[in-house]
């Protein structure tokens, strides 16, 4: 069985946006932002869609901005975690 290609995690939606808005894609390299997404997605349950327009017209705007904030924290750690790393080695 295979699952459909159209399934993905809402939440890698919403942590490639926050990077994009940090401007970390266009200083950072594609390895420093892989360990930041994987981090980071680590940190925040899964929520799994098949169409971004479900969570737009399904969610409520109180958990969207719950699930935004998430992002923000679970970004900044692992930021936090891997500027830390690259200063030790």
């Amino acid at each position: 069985m295979k699952l459909d290609d159209d399934i993905h995690n809402y939440y890698e939606h919403l942590v490639l946006e926050r990077i994009e808005k940090l401007g970390l894609d266009k200083t950072k390299e594609s390895d420093f932002l892989a360990d930041l997404c994987c981090l980071a997605l680590n940190q925040v349950p899964p929520r799994y869609i098949r169409y971004e327009v479900d969570m737009a017209f399904y969610l409520p705007q109180n958990e969207r901005q719950q699930m935004e904030m998430n992002v923000v924290n679970a970004v900044d750690k692992a930021l936090g975690y891997l500027n830390q790393k690259d200063v030790r080695q």
